[in-house]
C-alpha cells in the first residue's frame, strides 16, 4: 500500500469541486508540499459533486453569493466545461411574480442580463411546457451547466503539474493531533502527515473531520431528491448534454433540466430529511455512492404530479420511465451561508464547507487567497466560520434551523424574515417586562430583541401621518408603523432600548494598549474614561469591523460590538494579540446594556443618581461608573441614534432593577420602551451612520464611506499603509444618502424600498463606479424626523452631487430620488447639536 508524504504545508481533505479548486489556487499562489486526501477513488470519490445536477443560475439576492458564482462561471468557462443553455424561473402565482420582480432588481444591481417574460415566450423556447400553468417567468440567458468532475480533475492536475501537489485517493483521515490549540499532525489510513494546517473541504463529512480536532463545522447532510426520466422523444433528437433552457418551477420548489435524451427533475419541496455524518454509508456499503442514498418514493410523489402539470407532453408519455432516482445528500448550515475560514477553536484548522457546485471555484480562490495573504478579493465575511456563537454550533440548533431552512431553498424569503425554530435561547433580564409590554421579538446571536412594542400603539394617534404608514403588504411585512412612532417619541422625549445582545470583551494586561493600538484605526492612547468609536481594518485597508472601545484603566480596554459579527471580532482581536502581556476575556453573558436616549434622558438619569450628568460634567465620548440607587452602573455617553443619552452597563443580574428604575422615573418624562427598529434603522439612517455588512465591508475603503479622520495616528496599525494610500487617491465610489421624492406606484399605492434595489440615472441607465460595481441600495428605511424615506448607496463620483436627481427601481417601477448627502453629514441634526446638548 502506497504511503502518504511525511510532511505537508497543508493537508486538503476532500477531492470534490471545492477541494480541487483549493489545491489549484493554492498552487497558483505559490504553495508547495500540498497533500490532498480523499477516502474515495478518483475522479469521482463519491461526494455531492458527483451527483449534483450541476446547473448554475447566476442571480442571487446576496452580493457575496453572486460574486462567487460569477467568478466560478468564469473559471468553468476558462476550463472549457461550461455549456450555456439559458434558464427560466417560472411563476404560477402573482406572489411569485412579485418575487421575480425582486429578482430583476438584483439582476440589475449586479449587472446580469435578465428579463421578465410572458408564458408564451417561455413556451417558444421550451415547447413541451404548458404555458397555461404559469403567469410569467424570469429569463437569464447566461444560465448553464458544468462538468464539475472534469473541472475538478483539470484543476487538480494543474497543481500536480507544478510539482506542488501530492494526491492520495482511497485514503481516509482517521485522527488529527492538536497540541496547545494548534494542528500538528494528521493520521490517515496510509500513515501520518506532520502539518500545522488542515483544510476541510469534504462537504457532508466536514463535521466528522473537524470533530477529530475538537472543533465544530456546524452543518448537516440533508436530502435533495432527484430523478431522471427517459427516453424523452422531444429531447432524443437534440445533440449534446443540453439544448433546451433549464426550468425552475419556483412555486412547486422543483426544477426540470435536460440531460441528453433524459429529463432530470429535482425537488426541494419534500420534508426535510436530515442525516448525521457518521450515518453516511461507506463506499463499500453504498449501492451507488455514499451520498446517493435510497430513494423514498412517498416523498417525491406530490412533486411528480406537479411536474406533470407543467410538462404533460413529456411526463404523461408511457414510454418515459424513471431510470434513476436518488435521495442525494448536500450540506445545509443553520443560517444559510457556507462555512469558510480558520476555526476559532483550533489554530490551523480551516474550513471550506457547505459550498455548492455553482460557487466552488470562486470559494476555492477566495479561501486560497485568505490563507495566503489574508485578503480574499471577494468579501466572504458573511461565511466566516468564526461567526457562530456556542449554541449555534450544537447539533440541536443545526438540525432545528436546517429543518426550517430546507423548504426555503426556492421559497420567497423576505429580507426581514425571522427564524421560528430554536428560539428563546438567550433572554435579557428585562425579557418578561418586555413581553408584558407586547414586544415583538426579533433574534440575533440567539438573543431575543424587541423590534417594537405593541404597547406603544397609542403613539400612532399622537403622531398621526408622521408615522409614514405602509399599505403594501410586502413593504409592511416584518415591520410596524409603531417603530416610527417610537422614534418620534424618543426624539421628542426619551426612549429606552434593550441592548443586551452586544458582544462585550475586555483586552487587558500590561501590553493591552499596544494590542488595541495595533488593531484599531483610531488613536487608543487616550485618557482613562474615554470612549472611542473606530473602524477595524485589514491589511488592504478594507473594513473588518467597526466598534466601540472604552479605556477603563491604564491596562484594560472594553470592546463593545454587535451580536451578528461579534464572535468574528473576538477571533480577530485574539489572533492579533502580542505573544505576551495581553489577554481577552469574553464578558458578553456577564453584562447587560440599556440605552437611554432623547432630550429628556438627562432629566431621567439625573433623578436617579447624584453624579454630575450635565454636559460639562459628563462630556460626550466619555464613560465612568456612577451610582444609580444601590447599583454601580458603567455609563457611556455615546449614541448610535444621534441623540443625547447613554449606554448603561450593569451586571446581568442587575439589569431588571435598572430597567424598572428608569421606567418608573421616566414615566414622568414621557419615556417609552423603544425597539431595535429604531436603534438599527430609523435612528441610524437619518443620522447617516454606516452599518457593517451593509455599507462597511472589505471591498470599501474608509475614504469611500466618508469616515476619514483629519489626521492619521503616527503609531502603526493594521491597514495603515493602505489607508494612507487611499487618502491620496481619488475615490472610486462615494457613499451617499438619497431621499425618495415620490413613492406613488403605477397602481396609485405608495411603495417603500427595503434595500438591494438598483439606483439608475434619470433616464434609466445603470450607474457604474470605478470598481466596476453598479449602484444599489445598501440600506433603506424611514427617517421619521424628516418625513422622508432614505436610501443609502455608493455612487460613481461624478453622480455624487448634492441635489442630483436619479431613480431607484423597485418591483420594476422607477421612482425619483435626490442625492441629499455626499459624505457622512447627517440629514437630521447635521451639526450634532442633539448629541452634544
Amino acid at each position: 500500500m502506497a504511503s502518504v508524504p511525511a510532511q505537508a504545508s497543508v493537508v486538503v481533505v476532500g477531492a470534490g469541486i471545492v477541494g480541487n479548486s483549493l489545491v489549484h489556487h493554492l498552487a497558483e499562489l505559490g504553495w508547495t508540499d500540498i497533500v490532498q486526501v480523499d477516502k474515495g477513488p478518483l475522479p469521482n470519490p463519491g461526494g455531492s459533486t458527483g451527483h449534483a445536477s450541476n446547473f448554475i443560475f447566476p442571480v442571487d439576492h446576496s452580493r457575496e453569493i453572486t460574486d462567487l458564482t460569477l467568478d466560478s462561471m468564469r473559471q468553468y468557462k476558462d476550463l472549457g466545461v461550461f455549456t450555456e443553455s439559458g434558464g427560466f424561473e417560472v411563476a404560477r402565482t402573482e406572489e411569485r411574480m412579485q418575487e421575480l420582480r425582486r429578482r430583476m432588481a438584483s439582476a440589475r444591481a449586479w449587472g446580469i442580463e435578465s428579463e421578465l417574460v410572458s408564458p408564451a415566450e417561455v413556451a417558444q423556447k421550451v415547447p413541451f411546457l404548458d404555458p397555461d400553468v404559469i403567469v410569467g417567468a424570469f429569463w437569464t440567458p447566461t444560465v448553464g451547466v458544468v462538468d464539475s468532475v472534469r473541472a475538478g480533475a483539470m484543476m487538480r492536475e494543474s497543481a500536480q503539474a507544478k510539482g506542488a501537489l501530492t494526491v492520495s485517493p482511497n485514503t481516509e483521515v482517521t485522527d488529527i493531533d492538536v497540541e496547545d490549540g494548534q494542528i500538528v499532525r494528521v493520521h490517515t489510513s496510509k500513515g501520518a502527515i506532520e502539518t500545522n494546517r488542515v483544510l476541510v473541504a469534504c462537504g457532508v463529512w466536514s463535521p466528522r473531520i473537524a470533530a477529530m480536532a475538537g472543533a465544530a463545522i456546524p452543518l448537516t447532510p440533508a436530502v435533495h431528491q432527484m430523478i431522471s426520466v427517459g427516453p424523452v422523444p422531444q429531447l432524443a433528437e437534440t445533440s449534446g448534454e443540453i439544448t433546451f433552457p433549464i426550468v425552475r418551477d419556483m412555486d412547486t420548489f422543483c426544477y426540470e433540466r435536460q440531460h441528453g435524451s433524459d429529463m432530470e427533475i429535482g425537488s426541494y419541496a419534500h420534508r426535510a430529511i436530515l442525516h448525521e455524518p457518521d450515518e453516511i454509508p461507506s463506499i463499500e456499503a453504498a449501492k451507488l455512492s455514499p451520498t446517493e442514498m435510497p430513494f423514498t418514493d412517498e416523498d417525491f410523489d406530490p412533486q411528480l404530479e406537479q411536474a406533470l402539470e407543467l410538462m404533460p407532453e413529456v411526463l404523461s408519455n408511457p414510454e418515459v420511465e424513471i431510470r434513476y432516482a436518488i435521495n442525494g445528500l448536500l450540506s445545509l448550515t443553520p443560517d444559510g451561508p457556507a462555512i469558510l475560514g480558520e476555526s476559532p477553536q483550533v489554530k490551523g484548522l480551516w474550513s471550506a464547507a457547505a459550498v455548492w457546485v455553482k460557487e466552488g471555484p470562486g470559494v476555492g480562490r477566495a479561501v486560497a487567497e485568505w490563507m495566503t495573504t489574508g485578503l480574499p478579493e471577494i468579501d466572504v465575511q458573511a461565511a466566516d466560520i468564526a461567526r457562530f456563537h456556542s449554541h449555534q454550533r450544537t447539533r440541536a440548533h443545526v438540525r432545528a434551523r436546517t429543518s426550517e431552512a430546507f423548504n426555503k431553498t426556492y421559497g420567497i424569503v423576505h429580507p426581514g424574515e425571522q427564524w421560528a425554530s430554536d428560539r428563546n435561547i438567550r433572554r435579557s433580564p428585562m425579557w418578561q417586562r418586555e413581553k408584558d409590554l407586547g414586544a415583538v421579538f426579533f433574534e440575533a446571536g440567539g438573543w431575543e430583541r424587541p423590534q417594537w412594542f405593541e404597547s406603544n400603539a397609542p403613539l400612532l394617534d399622537e403622531f398621526g401621518d408622521a408615522v409614514m404608514e405602509r399599505t403594501a403588504e410586502w413593504d409592511a411585512r416584518w415591520w410596524s408603523p409603531i417603530i416610527n412612532a417610537e422614534h418620534l417619541a424618543m426624539r421628542e422625549r426619551a426612549g429606552l432600548v434593550d441592548l443586551s445582545s452586544f458582544v462585550i470583551f475586555d483586552v487587558f494586561g500590561p501590553a493591552a494598549l499596544d494590542a488595541v493600538q495595533h488593531i484599531a484605526l483610531a488613536q487608543m492612547d487616550v485618557s482613562v474614561g474615554r470612549v472611542v468609536y473606530t473602524p477595524i481594518l485589514d491589511e488592504g485597508g478594507g473594513f473588518r469591523s467597526d466598534l466601540t472601545i472604552m479605556r477603563l484603566a491604564h491596562d484594560r480596554f472594553r470592546v463593545v460590538t454587535g451580536a451578528a459579527h461579534g464572535m468574528v471580532d473576538v477571533k480577530w482581536f485574539s489572533d492579533r494579540l502580542p505573544e505576551t502581556g495581553a489577554q481577552i476575556a469574553d464578558l458578553t453573558s456577564s453584562w447587560t446594556t440599556i440605552g437611554l436616549w432623547g432630550p429628556r434622558s438627562r432629566d431621567i438619569l439625573g433623578a436617579l443618581t447624584t453624579a454630575d450628568v450635565s454636559h460639562e460634567g459628563f462630556r460626550f465620548g466619555t464613560a465612568r461608573t456612577i451610582e444609580v440607587g444601590s447599583l454601580e452602573v458603567l455609563a457611556s455617553r455615546i449614541s448610535y441614534v444621534g441623540d443625547l443619552g447613554w449606554e448603561l452597563y450593569v451586571p446581568m443580574e442587575s439589569g431588571l432593577k435598572l430597567w424598572d428604575a428608569l421606567m418608573e422615573v421616566g414615566g414622568q418624562h414621557g419615556l417609552v420602551p423603544v425597539g431595535l427598529g429604531v436603534y438599527s434603522t430609523t435612528g441610524r439612517i437619518e443620522k447617516g451612520y454606516r452599518a457593517f455588512g451593509a455599507e462597511l465591508d472589505s471591498e470599501r475603503t474608509v475614504v469611500e464611506v466618508g469616515m476619514s479622520r483629519p489626521k492619521v495616528k503616527s503609531q502603526d496599525f493594521i491597514g495603515r499603509a493602505a489607508h494612507l494610500r487611499h487618502r491620496e487617491e481619488d475615490p472610486q465610489t462615494v457613499l451617499c444618502s438619497l431621499t425618495v421624492d415620490d413613492h406613488t406606484s403605477s397602481s396609485g399605492e405608495k411603495r417603500y424600498m427595503l434595500g438591494g434595489e438598483p439606483i439608475v440615472s434619470a433616464d434609466g441607465q445603470p450607474l457604474v463606479d470605478g470598481h466596476g460595481r453598479r449602484a444599489y441600495v445598501t440600506s433603506a428605511g424611514s427617517a421619521p424626523s424628516l418625513g422622508k424615506h432614505v436610501l443609502v448607496a455608493f455612487l460613481p463620483p461624478a453622480e455624487a452631487v448634492l441635489g442630483n436627481r436619479l431613480q431607484v427601481v423597485y418591483m420594476e417601477e422607477f421612482y425619483p430620488v435626490t442625492v441629499a448627502a455626499v459624505d457622512s453629514t447627517p440629514l437630521f441634526d447635521p451639526d450634532n447639536e442633539c448629541i452634544r446638548r
